[in-house]
């Protein structure tokens, strides 16, 4: 089951920083680009071929990465991002400052399916997502720029009718 979109954006070796800022220095930025695309190499993807790679840093500069992890039984596959997001929350991490994403597709920034999407949400809408390329390229993007009017942990304690 592959669940990445690819992303048309004009760029092609620039960065583009416009959307969302990490505060993260160039090169810590492309220590996270670097490790996305490592991770992608120990990707287990015999289905679809489609190998993602994901580098998640915390509040403190800690670094998990993940890759997908495909299965005969497609809907228990598990895509990079929320390799990487899973493992950090597994070792007492929430709050989070970017996350890197890596792929195969060369034409395109590889964005996150919207299950990964609405996990990175779960966490915020104001870190940073840098969509990648195979050439290290990167576009940087929010959270909430890639699910505007999301569902959040906020919206489970809003006012609700009475008696419905």
């Amino acid at each position: 089951m592959v669940c990445h979109v690819g992303l048309k954006v004009t760029e092609n070796k620039m960065a583009d920083k416009s959307a969302a800022s990490a505060d993260l220095s160039e090169e810590q930025i492309q220590e996270l680009v670097q490790k996305s695309h490592l991770a992608k190499k120990k990707a287990y993807a015999p289905y679809s071929n489609f190998h993602v790679g994901a580098a998640l840093r915390t509040e403190d500069g800690t670094i998990f990465t993940g890759c997908n992890v495909e299965n005969a039984a497609y809907p228990v596959s598990c895509c990079a991002e929320r390799t990487a997001i899973f493992k950090a929350v597994s070792e007492g991490y929430k709050a989070f400052r970017a996350i890197a994403i890596a792929g195969n597709v060369e034409s395109e920034f590889l964005a996150p399916c919207g299950s990964c999407r609405q996990v990175m949400r779960e966490f915020g809408t104001d870190w940073t997502v840098y969509l990648t390329k195979p050439d290290l390229s990167y576009r940087a993007m929010t959270v909430g720029e890639l699910l505007p009017c999301s569902f959040g942990p906020d919206d489970l304690n809003k006012p609700k009718v009475k008696g419905q």
